[in-house]
């Protein structure tokens, strides 16, 4: 369930609550008790973990280069990376 935002235009009062997407905003202001609430935009605060993200997505300065790889520089056919039979030749 989404955490809102609510802040009061009669007292200043903010809060959040834990609610279902599906139920009515509050009115009622729990400082004041006036039907002043209004809902705050704010950024959502979640990050992405487990399987299937990589692993430099979060991480400050990006992602790391990799080195090339010297395995099958021999081979006659360098796309397969030296992982042919033609490789062990």
């Amino acid at each position: 369930m989404p955490i809102y935002e609510y802040r009061c235009n009669a007292c200043g009062h903010e809060l959040e609550a834990l609610q279902k997407m599906s139920e009515a905003p509050l009115l009622e202001c729990p400082a004041c008790d006036k039907p002043d609430l209004q809902k705050l935009v704010s950024a959502a605060g979640f990050r992405l973990k487990g399987s299937g993200w990589y692993e430099t997505d979060f991480k400050p300065g990006g992602s790391k280069e990799s080195k090339p790889s010297t395995e099958g520089q021999n081979c006659a056919a360098p796309a397969c990376g030296g992982s042919c039979p033609a490789a062990d030749a």
